[in-house]
């Protein structure tokens, strides 16, 4: 939101580290320079009554503080990484809040538990589309299409191949776990990254080469980075 004004379609999710809480989403949905993208605020919506999902409220979260920008972000060796988390005040949120944040104990712990060809979930809002009624995301099925646990291209990211679309920037990148007696049973995923954008090549044909449906997404140990207490 830039004022009033609408300006576009995200996802993000939530993440608790420590009693504090979080929303994690891309970092060109907070600010993109180079297609002049510069919003005041984000927008998101939250369920509030667990009978009925349709019930939810707006819920405003400024991007900046006396000119400063207030979101977390971090660089690694490869530079600017597409990730920002914004902590909340919990004593602003609405007392019946009805979610599920991703926790440290989500991380992968081994990277040998994830394979490339491996099957995936993203779960968000592609062009805006979801359940209007519910008020629910959707979730896309994908694979992991280069080796996990090495930074593609020496970048801190890996590819999925899935066919998405605008509007699921900042979208988890999961996979089922089954009940481990590791806490997690009621939210039984690992959560392997956030999806940033599409990979593109700079030689395709449009008139010839379909688009290569590869996407990249941002391990999700930079969160254990941007989470930290002593970040300011």
């Amino acid at each position: 939101m830039l004022g009033e004004k609408s300006l576009t379609n995200a996802t993000g999710f939530f993440f608790e580290r420590e009693e504090r809480l979080f929303v994690v989403t891309s970092r060109h949905v907070v600010l993109d320079e180079p297609s002049n993208h510069h919003p005041d605020r984000i927008e998101i919506e939250l369920h509030v009554n667990p009978v009925n999902l349709g019930e939810t409220v707006q819920f405003s979260i400024p991007l900046y503080r006396d000119g400063k920008s207030v979101w977390r972000e971090g660089l690694d060796s490869a530079g600017a990484i597409d990730v920002v988390a914004l902590q909340l005040e919990r004593e602003a949120l609405p007392k019946a809040l009805l979610m599920r944040a991703f926790t440290p104990a989500h991380l992968v712990g081994k990277l040998d538990q994830v394979e490339m060809g491996g099957s995936v979930l993203i779960v968000g809002f592609p062009l805006g589309v979801h359940d209007t009624l519910h008020r629910l995301p959707v979730a896309r099925q994908s694979v992991i299409a280069s080796a996990f646990g090495i930074r593609f291209q020496g970048k801190g990211y890996f590819l999925t191949d899935a066919r998405l679309h605008r509007g699921t920037s900042g979208a988890p990148v999961v996979a089922r776990k089954s009940a481990t007696g590791d806490g997690r049973s009621d939210f039984p995923w690992m959560l392997l990254g956030v999806h940033s954008s599409r990979l593109d090549v700079v030689n395709r044909d449009a008139s010839q080469d379909e688009s290569l449906d590869l996407n990249c997404a941002w391990y999700a140990d930079i969160l254990m980075t941007l989470t930290t207490a002593t970040v300011r």
